[in-house]
């Protein structure tokens, strides 16, 4: 079954952006990870407490994107996103 890693981004500054976007993108698709959306994200009802980005990324499993987040090569990226952006993650099982 599908899983989807669902973050929740705000920058605080940009100087991190380049070098992480160098490596995430192999490192998601080494799990099995697609990129399904990363845009900022449209209030349909409520008033939720919005972030700047949302980014939604599809893996083949819950297994998949725990391997992925626990990767050690995630670890210098985690730290790089971290001191330049607020971020929350959850992992939803698909349907």
């Amino acid at each position: 079954m599908a899983a989807y890693a669902i973050g929740y981004l705000t920058l605080r500054n940009s100087d991190w952006v380049a070098e992480y976007s160098a490596h995430m993108p192999a490192l998601a698709k080494k799990h099995g990870g697609k990129p399904l959306a990363k845009e900022a994200p449209v209030v349909l009802e409520g008033s939720p407490l919005m972030p700047e980005t949302q980014i939604i990324v599809e893996f083949p499993s819950m297994e998949h994107a725990q391997a992925w987040y626990d990767d050690p090569a995630h670890a210098p990226l985690k730290k790089l996103r971290q001191g330049g952006a607020d971020f929350s993650m959850v992992l939803l099982n698909g349907l």
